[in-house]
């Protein structure tokens, strides 16, 4: 297995960095990991317990079920069905209505600590785990491909939990918990390191993310608090892009509470 280098990662960063601004956010007990899905214009959301919950961008509670795990952590749309793992290293596919697509597997090399999946264009699956902290490139089948040490970056990613990829660039937002640096950071398509913005002053212990690209929109899930924030995103080297309003129209965060 080849490991990913890491001389590029640290580039120098473009001109025009990420940039975020809060719209407001409401309160969900214990979320974990997030995925923005535009079928429903909803947020699938794990928060530890055995079912994965399908809400409103406001946080209306839609549908929710479970799997053969006994526990779900992580949770990503993989085109018309959701992947789904457990933290223990196990993983299962699902349809949007909670039906059983296979069998729980494992990755072909150890994984036992899983945070957070996204699922690139191209089917591979990229893994975050925060014991050890690190991101994994598999296949769909399970075949590991590839692993980067996130404690090698400048500054370390220690505690790795979230992830999420912007479909318009490519660019990885990834959000480090606060036994780390309470941070998101980004990397381009390549996985360039781009660089970090602080959340410490909308909330701690960040935990998932998820992108609404139509929008513009970024969603971050807290931990402590127990909450889910709205910020309008920009992403870094790009001015931001027109809101597509063909993305979806049913739900425009209504009830999210603002802070100022």
């Amino acid at each position: 297995m080849r490991s990913l280098c890491f001389c590029l990662a640290l580039a120098a960063l473009p001109a025009q960095a990420l940039e975020i601004e809060l719209r407001g956010f409401y309160d969900l007990n214990r979320p974990a990991s997030l995925d923005y899905d535009p079928t429903f214009c909803g947020l699938w959301i794990a928060n530890e317990g055995p079912e994965v919950i399908l809400v409103t961008l406001d946080g209306l509670e839609l549908q929710r079920f479970g799997s053969d795990l006994s526990m779900i952590k992580a949770v990503t749309v993989e085109g018309n069905a959701l992947l789904v793992a457990d933290g223990f290293g196990r993983f299962q596919r699902l349809s949007k209505t909670g039906a059983v697509l296979g069998d729980p597997f494992r990755l072909a090399q150890t994984v036992a600590d899983t945070e957070g999946i996204v699922v690139e264009e191209d089917g591979t699956l990229v893994v975050v785990e925060d014991d050890p902290a690190r991101v994994l490139w598999a296949t769909p089948e399970g075949e590991v491909l590839r692993e980067m040490d996130t404690n090698r970056l400048d500054p370390p990613m220690i505690e790795p939990q979230g992830i999420a990829r912007d479909p318009r660039n490519g660019h990885y937002l990834v959000v480090d918990d606060w036994e780390g640096t309470n941070s998101l950071f980004e990397f381009d398509a390549e996985w360039r390191f781009l660089g970090t913005t602080p959340l410490i002053a909308y909330g701690t212990d960040p935990e998932g993310i998820a992108i609404r690209p139509g929008s513009n929109t970024i969603f971050i899930a807290f931990d402590q608090g127990a909450r889910i924030a709205a910020f309008d995103y920009v992403p870094t080297g790009a001015a931001a892009p027109e809101a597509d309003a063909s993305d979806c129209m049913i739900s425009a965060l209504r009830g999210l509470r603002n802070r100022v």
